[in-house]
């Protein structure tokens, strides 16, 4: 896959990791497993309001995958797909970096 593949599927989750609260959820759930907002709200200090809202950021970024559960409750899961092609962005990134940077760093020296 080519760099510019990548990039929009790495934009989204940069964009989503950007936010504190957005990491918070998901340490959350890595650390604890499926949850849902209730859930969440209960172990961060964020309201289940604004979970709700970066929980749906976090979908739309690939990041989590809501699962329909029981009495209407979602709860939410991991997808570590996103993130793998994030740092296959950045992978591809730091290579075309490396040229430059030892070229400069010779002539520097």
């Amino acid at each position: 896959m080519e760099n510019s593949d990548l990039e929009p599927v790495a934009q989204e989750v940069f964009s989503a990791l950007a936010d504190p609260s957005r990491r918070a959820i998901l340490a959350a759930l890595a650390a604890r497993g499926p949850a849902t907002a209730t859930d969440l709200a209960a172990q961060l200090p964020i309201t289940r309001q604004a979970i709700a809202k970066h929980l749906t950021l976090l979908a739309e970024a690939g990041l989590v995958t809501p699962e329909p559960g029981e009495r209407r409750r979602v709860r939410y899961r991991l997808d570590s797909a996103p993130m793998k092609v994030a740092q296959q962005f950045l992978g591809a990134l730091a290579r075309d970096w490396d040229g430059p940077l030892a070229a400069l760093r010779d002539r520097l020296q």
